[in-house]
């Protein structure tokens, strides 16, 4: 099987990259020069010559503080550039994966959010992400969205690395701990989107088709997570790193944050038998790495 795959360094793709091997599956990663989000041909050109036989949505502008002064770039790259994509998986008749975001919602619920929760963005980032979760499902019926959290992995820039690089010369770290999620590590996510568009490249099942949401299993704030990476990182080279739990309003970011990222993944598991390892299992095993 043939998975051509948006960007060519994000988390998602790199993590593609390494488990498509181990899975069978050919990883075809496009990305600038040869596809550019906000360039309709471009996309239509580098993906029909790729001949795929399913086509992964990953790439995405995710400067979730830029967007609010550049909502033009962010709703090309996000919304217009799915849309091309979603069109060329339907002229070539192969199912689209895409993926997005919690911040789709409001973050407002107290509960995990399930699929059919209503949707209410509060920043540009989530408002983009919305409007490629519409064009997508216009333009390609065969397709899935997935969408996850708070995404860290051994690849690119992320919160689990930002930690380990403030806990090289910090002994104590503030951290946010009134925003609840689950973190979710890349290397999971590039699992379960290889067996989600192996399973729409082989079943007609209507079922397999839709929203669903794609988070690592159990919940925590920021400063927990953070708590855990120091807590593994102590046991292995005996530098302790303590964390202060501030609020949201203490830590003021350009773009609103959702308080509650927590997404139900209740769906997946009963339509395609996928549940993410624990968020804490998952997270040591990227520290094994890094460390």
């Amino acid at each position: 099987m043939r998975i051509v795959v948006t960007g060519r360094q994000g988390q998602v793709v790199s993590a593609l990259l390494e488990r498509g091997p181990a899975a069978g599956v050919d990883i075809v990663a496009l990305g600038r020069p040869d596809l550019d989000l906000a360039d309709a041909a471009s996309i239509r050109a580098a993906v029909s010559a790729a001949r795929p036989d399913a086509i992964v949505s990953a790439a995405a502008y995710t400067a979730v503080d830029k967007a609010e002064s550049e909502p033009d770039l962010a709703f090309a790259v996000n919304a217009e550039g799915p849309a091309a994509l979603a069109a060329v998986a339907a002229e070539l008749d192969v199912p689209i994966v895409h993926l997005s975001t919690d911040y789709v919602f409001s973050g407002e619920k107290t509960d995990p959010y399930v699929e059919s929760d209503p949707t209410g963005p509060v920043s540009v980032y989530g408002r983009s992400k919305l409007e490629g979760e519409r064009r997508i499902a216009q333009a390609q019926p065969n397709h899935a969205i997935l969408r996850t959290a708070w995404v860290y992995s051994p690849f690119g820039a992320n919160f689990l690395k930002t930690m380990l690089r403030l806990g090289e010369t910090r002994d104590a770290v503030n951290v946010v701990a009134d925003q609840h999620g689950t973190p979710t590590s890349a290397l999971d996510i590039a699992d379960a989107v290889i067996a989600v568009a192996r399973r729409l490249a082989a079943d007609p099942d209507p079922n397999l088709r839709g929203t669903f949401h794609l988070t690592g299993s159990g919940e925590a704030t920021w400063a927990d997570f953070a708590e855990t990476i120091f807590a593994e990182r102590e046991a292995r080279t005996g530098k302790r790193v303590t964390v202060g739990r501030i609020g949201t309003a203490d830590y003021p970011t350009p773009a609103r944050r959702p308080a509650n990222s927590r997404l139900s993944g209740e769906k997946l598991g009963r339509v395609y038998g996928l549940v993410l390892p624990d968020w804490r299992v998952s997270t040591k095993a990227v520290l094994d790495r890094l460390l």
